[in-house]
């Protein structure tokens, strides 16, 4: 429990400014989507805040450099261990699905509790990444989750290489396989809530010169550019 409220902590330290920042934007997004002749609602732009702050909480808890968690060294001593580090792979695993034989082994050596949370944990935090994405924007496939939550979780393991972070291609597969959950959890909600997912969307408003009158819906094909 004192992890989890841990990791919370580091990711609320980045997700909170980042949210601020983004909403002092809010007076040009607006413009931006009015000269578009779309029209938000709070209920997309709540949602829209906090898929910022999972983004950012995932870089902040994924790039948090170790020697400021856990004070082991010191910044300069961290950095010459990288720069006269053994092997270029020193901390990196390119064998794919070598992490997951390490699961398995230690369950059953008795390390249950932790193996299941970190599993989860790696599935869990890049979930949202797949689900917002489809959630806020039209024209919304599953290449476009897998393309986000895999792209921020590659940067994250490139990011990681430098900070003395392990590298692994297992963590880059897994996180992946989360953003591809959270594009499943949003087609159960488009199955189950049609209605309640359309409320995410950008809507079309009349527009005052060659609209078409009382022409409220969804935009049709209004792409991803609906900050």
């Amino acid at each position: 429990m004192y992890k989890i409220l841990h990791y919370l902590g580091e990711m609320l330290v980045v997700a909170v400014p980042a949210a601020i920042v983004f909403s002092c934007f809010w007076p040009y997004r607006r413009s931006a989507l009015e000269a578009m002749g779309l029209r938000t609602n709070p209920l997309r732009e709540v949602t829209l805040i906090a898929f910022i702050m999972c983004l950012f909480g995932v870089l902040a808890v994924t790039l948090w450099p170790v020697y400021l968690v856990r004070n082991q060294g010191g910044m300069w001593g961290d950095v010459l261990l990288l720069i006269e580090r053994p092997s270029p792979l020193t901390n990196v695993n390119l064998v794919p699905f070598r992490m997951f034989q390490d699961y398995w082994q230690d369950l059953t050596q008795g390390g249950g509790l932790f193996t299941v949370i970190n599993f989860l944990g790696n599935l869990a935090v890049f979930v949202p990444l797949g689900l917002f994405p489809a959630l806020l924007w039209r024209g919304e496939t599953w290449k476009r989750s897998v393309l986000v939550g895999g792209g921020v979780s590659l940067s994250v393991e490139i990011g990681q290489y430098f900070i003395m972070r392990s590298t692994d291609i297992d963590d880059l597969l897994l996180n992946t396989l989360g953003a591809l959950c959270g594009w499943w959890l949003y087609m159960l909600l488009r199955r189950f809530a049609p209605k309640f997912v359309e409320k995410f969307k950008c809507v079309k408003v009349e527009c005052l010169y060659g609209g078409t009158p009382g022409n409220r819906g969804p935009a049709p094909g209004a792409g991803a550019g609906q900050l």
